[in-house]
């Protein structure tokens, strides 16, 4: 027997039969477990995780050590702005696109106008990235629950037609043999003529057809219902995305009022300080030029005491 190739996964690099890889980044169940694929903190972007404690991606990582914590964009109010008030992306999108106009989906002015290409894709929408991103979601999930659904009506619909099966069978049989004894009474009414002629009983059942249509109608209606709930929880996501933007908004205003606070009344201590070390300073030179005025005054007089009695004593000589 032929042994199947095995491909080397390009996380741990051990050799895997091709169908247990992954089909994006080829990489074994172990690896994805372990490095499963989350959102960037800041840009919203999808990346593959490192470590648990790993939450922003490469890109990001670099451009917080070089320009520091982003800030958020003035159009779609995610934290990706490292220079400016702008993120990257909104930035290279109004330069090609143009200025941003409304949102069809979460009403902010961060959507481009990508023209037929991009709303091709979202099904001539105006969107913006975020919501083009969860509309394609939601897409994705309709299509495997449509297929889901389908598989399980295929099923179903084999197993009623294996049960009807030998019912219709039993059902045409008993039709005969009342047939055959409607026959049978029309034979005796005809000889007696007393007895009224039976008329056999036929029972209506809806046809493969119209129990196929009743199945696809509510399928579609599930299906509707699925997409609206998937795109109220999308709205309701970014709502919550908005929320906690603002909150983290407020607690980076926050935290720079508790720092000027605490700057303000470091400075304030630090001028009493230096005003008590002057006002000290300047008592003890007052002290010390006082002290220095009262010997010079005390030489002073005793130089013109010394004076006055020289003159006593030369007055007094003849």
């Amino acid at each position: 027997m032929a042994t199947s190739a095995l491909y080397a996964c390009t996380k741990c690099n051990q050799r895997y039969p091709f169908e247990e890889l992954s089909q994006g980044q080829q990489l074994c169940k172990e690896c994805r477990i372990a490095h499963p694929i989350v959102k960037c903190t800041f840009c919203r972007s999808e990346f593959q995780q490192e470590s648990k404690t790993n939450t922003i991606c490469k890109k990001c990582a670099q451009n917080v050590k070089q320009f520091g914590t982003p800030k958020p964009c003035q159009y779609c109010n995610i934290i990706a702005a490292f220079i400016g008030t702008k993120c990257q992306r909104c930035t290279n999108s109004e330069k090609k696109y143009g200025p941003p106009q409304t949102c069809e989906q979460c009403k902010q002015q961060c959507a481009f106008d990508r023209k037929e290409e991009g709303r091709r894709k979202v099904d001539g929408k105006l969107l913006c990235w975020l919501c083009t991103l969860s509309y394609r979601r939601v897409l994705q999930k309709t299509k495997e629950q449509r297929k889901g659904f389908g598989s399980s009506n295929s099923s179903s619909l084999n197993e009623k037609d294996h049960h009807s099966r030998p019912h219709h069978h039993h059902h045409h049989h008993h039709q005969q043999h009342r047939h055959s004894s409607s026959h049978h009474n029309h034979k005796s009414s005809s000889i007696q003529k007393e007895t009224p002629k039976k008329k056999p009983k036929l029972e209506l059942k809806p046809s493969n057809g119209d129990s196929s249509s009743i199945t696809q109608s509510m399928d579609s209606g599930g299906t509707d219902n699925f997409i609206l709930i998937s795109q109220l929880k999308e709205e309701v996501m970014s709502l919550k995305r908005l929320l906690q933007q603002k909150d983290q908004t407020i607690l980076e205003k926050d935290r720079k009022l508790t720092e000027l606070k605490a700057d303000f009344q470091y400075q304030e201590s630090n001028m009493r300080v230096k005003m008590n070390q002057m006002d000290k300073s300047h008592k003890e030179s007052m002290e010390h030029q006082q002290g220095k005025n009262r010997e010079l005054l005390k030489q002073v007089a005793s130089l013109s005491k010394g004076k006055k009695f020289d003159r006593t004593g030369s007055s007094l000589l003849p």
